[in-house]
């Protein structure tokens, strides 16, 4: 946690920032952020506490949100199947909303966590996010066929590896550094490439 909360906290984070996007969490090195931010090592740690606090300042509310914005997500979804909701309604949120509502508008900090974090906690984030969110599918699954809905039976496996490639595709434009243009453009070839799949084997197409 910050130790320091007076203007220089901003100074010492953008100088963080920058030298985990240029080096990487294992490259990157106390002393050089420190000369970033016109301070000694000794100042450095008024702010805080090691290397691995520093970087989980840059990346963990960016995670917070996305977590946040699934749970949400997820919430919403069952109670408009429950309401009895259109197909349009229900399925018409999507994880790349999630992408360009709360990814996009931080793409220093997922780039940090999505090609900067070995060697830190966060260097498994797609691996570990799918898996949360299979967990989740899996439940929708059994939710959506309680309600009647014909759906598809699926193994984790093979909801494993459909989650993967489904998410690596929407991370990939943010982490190639394509501009917000293209990477809409991107967004929606995958979003009309995974959706019939998605909708045929929740059991609503």
């Amino acid at each position: 946690m910050p130790r320091d909360k007076s203007l220089s906290h901003e100074i010492v984070k953008k100088a963080i920032k920058e030298e985990f996007l240029e080096k990487g969490y294992e490259d990157a090195s106390i002393r050089s952020i420190g000369a970033r931010a016109g301070m000694t090592s000794a100042g450095l740690y008024r702010h805080f506490a090691d290397k691995e606090a520093m970087f989980a300042a840059m990346v963990e509310p960016l995670i917070n949100s996305i977590k946040s914005w699934t749970a949400r997500h997820t919430s919403m979804k069952y109670d408009f199947v429950d309401r009895g909701m259109s197909k349009d309604e229900i399925f018409g949120e999507t994880f790349i909303d999630m992408v360009k509502d709360v990814i996009l508008p931080r793409r220093d900090e997922f780039v940090l966590l999505m090609t900067r974090s070995n060697g830190t906690k966060y260097e498994n984030f797609i691996h570990d996010y799918v898996e949360e969110n299979q967990k989740k599918f899996m439940g929708a699954i059994t939710f959506l066929k309680e309600k009647g809905y014909p759906v598809k039976d699926i193994s984790e496996g093979e909801l494993h590896m459909l989650l993967s490639a489904y998410l690596t595709a929407c991370f990939e434009p943010i982490v190639h550094d394509f501009d917000d243009a293209k990477v809409l453009q991107y967004l929606n070839t995958v979003q009309e490439f995974f959706m019939p799949g998605w909708l045929k084997i929740m059991g609503v197409k």
